[in-house]
């Protein structure tokens, strides 16, 4: 999220590797360290939890991690600087976004093979999945839109006017709401998925560029890059119950599980802030590589993966349960 979010920041816009052996953690810490292409900006997980996918924005490549060694077995070509992605809830698909292509590519993870190009609107930036695999949720960085694709078909069904520079979106566990942070306006707006419509915009700190939803559908966790803090949104009535600090140039965060856990990469600071969501208090910061973009924790809550950037590499945490 490097290149976006230092725009946004500064100007208030716009191969396989080899693995390591891992070791044996008695608390959160980086276990292993994994080679990928230039650029690295997102990560995601499979549901089973045994491969990682990641997009490698300057190599225009997705490498393919098996979590079993920590090992690259896979790099696939796609559009012009991919950023986004994210896989089906079966495991069958992954889709990436194309920041230059305006466009959104898909992989079939069986043979990890490029089946196709969808065209969505301009600069397409993060991807939510429905929870029932039907629908798929793209924000457009320089459109102000999130773009509706039915995953029968691959084609876009609806266009959702939300707020400036829309950045990370995240969606309910039940399916119901999708949580879209506004860079340019310092709001999330609130999409009611039933008729694809804003119910509500909330207000937040500076520069929102990461969300993400408890599982119990309770809280949104946003990611504020100019405030170094996390808001904290009650989803029953959608406000801002609590601003939380962590590191500088929070970028993206992803939650436990279980729920009891949010992690949040610091772009500046090359850390990562784990916060207790029981108290929403920091409870460790752990160092990784150089300028880390996004974070993914594995389905059982086992370790943590976060791509750097600057180092073109992927850090695995163990957490410490």
């Amino acid at each position: 999220m490097r290149r976006l979010t230092s725009a946004i920041v500064a100007a208030g816009l716009v191969t396989a590797g080899v693995g390591f052996e891992p070791s044996i953690a008695t608390a959160d810490a980086v276990v292993d360290t994994v080679p990928v292409e230039a650029d690295p900006s997102e990560v995601v997980i499979t549901p089973d939890g045994s491969h990682l996918y990641v997009t490698n924005f300057l190599s225009r490549s997705v490498s393919v991690i098996d979590t079993a060694n920590n090992l690259v077995t896979d790099a696939i070509g796609v559009g012009d600087f991919p950023f986004g992605l994210a896989v089906t809830p079966d495991g069958s698909r992954v889709y990436i976004t194309n920041a230059a292509d305006a466009t959104m590519s898909v992989i079939e993870t069986g043979a990890n093979t490029l089946t196709g190009a969808i065209p969505v609107g301009d600069s397409p930036y993060a991807i939510a999945i429905a929870p029932d695999g039907s629908s798929i949720y793209v924000t457009n960085f320089l459109s102000d839109s999130v773009s509706v694709i039915d995953t029968g078909d691959d084609t876009v069904t609806d266009s959702i006017e939300v707020g400036r520079l829309p950045t990370a979106l995240a969606i309910t566990p039940d399916g119901s709401h999708i949580y879209v942070a506004n860079a340019d306006e310092q709001t999330v707006s609130v999409i009611e998925t039933a008729d694809n419509t804003v119910i509500k915009t909330v207000p937040v700190e500076g520069r929102p560029v990461g969300v993400v939803v408890t599982p119990d559908n309770s809280h949104v966790y946003v990611t504020n890059a100019l405030g170094a803090t996390m808001s904290v949104i009650e989803t029953a009535d959608n406000t801002v119950s609590e601003i939380v600090p962590v590191g500088a140039t929070t970028n993206a965060a992803a939650v436990t599980p279980d729920g009891s856990r949010v992690y949040v990469t610091n772009a500046v600071d090359s850390t990562v802030s784990v916060i207790e969501t029981t108290y929403n208090t920091v409870t460790e910061t752990v160092p990784v590589g150089a300028d880390p973009q996004s974070v993914a924790i594995s389905p059982d809550g086992a370790h943590a993966y976060v791509a750097n950037s600057e180092d073109n590499t992927v850090s695995v945490i163990a957490i410490d349960r």
